[in-house]
């Protein structure tokens, strides 16, 4: 059986992991990990932050570095690992709970000073890590622990809040919509400055039992059948229909003002301009250059297969299983056979 292009991006010796089961996480797990293989993004380039909860566990089962902070903090980690080293991706894997409570100030500030950074929220309208407590983003009249009786606050519209305090890509999705996630996450992976997606998520286990929703499929079904594209839903408000026991989902803004990192002077113009130029290639020469890049990456393999025919040694393989480049390899190669 072939392995999947992302599995070599999991921890495999942190399996099995422990989320619940139905939990929609893994499915922002597997947009997210065939997002960055499709942009080819290099790992060592990458680092992710998170904070406390469920999903905040994520980054624990990837083969990246990564920062697992305190509650509600990622964004505020976030912001000065990308100010100490701006050639470094940074990814933050946060939740509702985490990012739109506690941690509100952080999210809006980041959004505000436009830093470059991509924040995926896991939103399951509850603290499902802590005994499933009601969030900021808990839907009126749901149930929770501390709901008994139904939900009484307006929630928090996290997409719609990005927007206003200056972010310069905001989407929605719920975990219905696999392909729109992993589209969206490639966009925010690709611009400049502060990008949000945030991916409604099923939690049968703390929220679904006590709404009704006992299963992961009742959760997704609900979804579909609870949730509006952003361009019908602003045809409905036209007419009068009200929205307000529905949400909407779609890609809020995409803007390019220029992010914190560019406006502090710390990534220098020449390098702005190859990444404008890059971005105006056609369709085929983006197929290409990708094609270019897809050999390359065979040859390299080729060279590590013909490294470990001649050396089979425990430390060579290990490099070779953390990542390790085939230059140093064939030093490592040339130094044995010396």
């Amino acid at each position: 059986m072939s392995m999947h292009p992302s599995e070599p991006l999991l921890r495999r010796d942190r399996l099995p992991h422990i989320l619940c089961e139905g939990c929609g996480d893994g499915i922002i797990v597997n947009a997210l990990l065939e997002a960055i293989v499709e942009l080819n993004l290099p790992r060592e380039k990458i680092v992710f932050v998170s904070g406390i909860g469920c999903s905040s566990r994520i980054p624990g089962y990837l083969l990246f570095d990564s920062l697992h902070t305190t509650h509600g903090r990622p964004i505020a980690f976030a912001t000065g690992i990308k100010l100490a080293n701006p050639e470094l991706k940074v990814i933050v894997i946060t939740g509702d709970g985490d990012m739109a409570s506690i941690g509100g100030n952080h999210f809006l500030h980041a959004a505000r000073r436009n830093i470059d950074m991509t924040v995926i929220c896991s939103n399951n309208y509850t603290y499902g890590m802590t005994g499933g407590q009601v969030s900021p983003t808990t839907p009126r009249g749901w149930r929770t622990t501390t709901s008994p009786y139904g939900n009484a606050e307006p929630p928090m519209d996290i997409a719609r809040v990005a927007v206003a305090a200056g972010a310069n890509y905001v989407a929605r999705w719920s975990t219905a919509s696999p392909l729109q996630i992993k589209e969206s996450i490639k966009k925010a992976l690709t611009k400049e400055g502060f990008t949000l997606v945030e991916v409604l998520t099923q939690c049968p286990t703390a929220l679904g039992r006590r709404n009704k929703l006992r299963t992961a499929v009742d959760m997704l079904r609900w979804y579909k059948e609870n949730t509006v594209a952003l361009h019908h839903a602003q045809e409905l408000e036209e007419q009068g229909v009200d929205l307000s026991a529905k949400v909407v989902v779609g890609e809020f803004v995409d803007r390019d003002r220029p992010g914190l990192v560019r406006l502090l002077g710390l990534v220098k113009e020449e390098e702005k301009r190859i990444e404008k130029k890059e971005e105006k290639l056609t369709p085929e020469q983006r197929a290409a250059k990708r094609k270019e890049e897809e050999e390359r990456l065979r040859e390299a393999r080729k060279r590590i297969l013909e490294v470990i025919a001649k050396l089979g040694s425990p430390k060579i393989r290990r490099m070779i299983e953390l990542g390790g480049d085939v230059e140093k390899i064939e030093k490592e190669l040339v130094k044995h056979e010396g």
